[in-house]
């Protein structure tokens, strides 16, 4: 399987002058984790946001992958020559593959609920034979465990109702090798040759990629800032859009040497 062909990537919408703006997903979910976001900046930006192997409207994943295989996909697939990026989980991973493979088009690279390595291999191959023997279904309920702070549900009962969906709706076998290719990311003993400027954020009740996380990479990349989001799990997008919009506007233009 090509990196062309492991991911699709949605036509920028936004001014036709303003600056790309790409989003990357979380695994499990697919671009509508950026749906109540993508207002908030779109007057600003043009946004661009990609699906995962058969996550989405991304293609099914025929043979195994790596997560810098991902981000040359993303790579191939911007159109522009220079791109700011912001990514969730294994979408915020990308980033940093992104930054270290493809760091002179990055203006900018906001990593959101991930990290330089995220859990243990062990537990991302028994998640990948769960999800190959079980289906993707037999996850919902774990995975909304993991991804949402206590009264996120409750807040904003449409979008995250829909990621569950997403979740049940992804090709089972490409979320397993999603599963796969987090098993074998560790990019920690390469964060100081990013010289990307990286805002790294975690929600406050994040388990899968708490503070420490977040810390490692701020502090191991050579220009690193660091953030909160609170009454956010591990999909801040969705659950604190507002936040996260504003976040990433500050940042974006702290980096662009403009006003946020």
């Amino acid at each position: 399987m090509s990196a062309a062909s492991l991911i699709s990537l949605t036509a920028p919408v936004g001014p036709a002058d303003a600056p790309l703006l790409v989003l990357g997903p979380s695994l499990g979910t697919s671009t509508i984790l950026w749906d109540d976001v993508v207002p908030l900046l779109a007057d600003d930006y043009r946004i661009a946001a990609w699906d995962l192997p058969g996550h989405g409207a991304g293609p099914v994943a025929r043979e195994a992958f790596t997560v810098a295989d991902l981000a040359d996909a993303v790579a191939r697939a911007v159109p522009d020559d220079t791109f700011f990026y912001a990514g969730v989980s294994l979408g915020g991973a990308t980033g940093l593959e992104l930054a270290l493979r493809h760091g002179s088009r990055l203006r900018g690279a906001a990593v959101l609920a991930s990290g330089a390595r995220l859990g243990e291999p062990s537990a991302w191959h028994e998640r990948a034979a769960q999800a190959r023997t079980q289906s993707t279904s037999s996850l919902i309920v774990p995975s909304a465990q993991r991804w949402f702070a206590p009264d996120s549900i409750a807040r904003r009962p449409d979008l995250t109702g829909r990621l569950l969906h997403a979740l049940q709706d992804a090709d089972d076998d490409s979320y397993a090798r999603c599963c796969e290719a987090l098993a074998a990311f560790d990019v920690r003993s390469a964060l100081g040759a990013i010289t990307v400027p990286v805002l790294v954020a975690w929600g406050a009740f994040d388990a899968v990629a708490p503070e420490v996380k977040a810390v490692e990479i701020a502090e191991g990349v050579r220009d690193g800032r660091i953030s909160r989001i609170e009454d956010a799990g591990h999909l801040p997008p969705a659950e604190q859009p507002e936040a996260v919009a504003a976040l990433l506007r500050s940042f974006f233009a702290s980096v662009s040497g403009k006003d946020a």
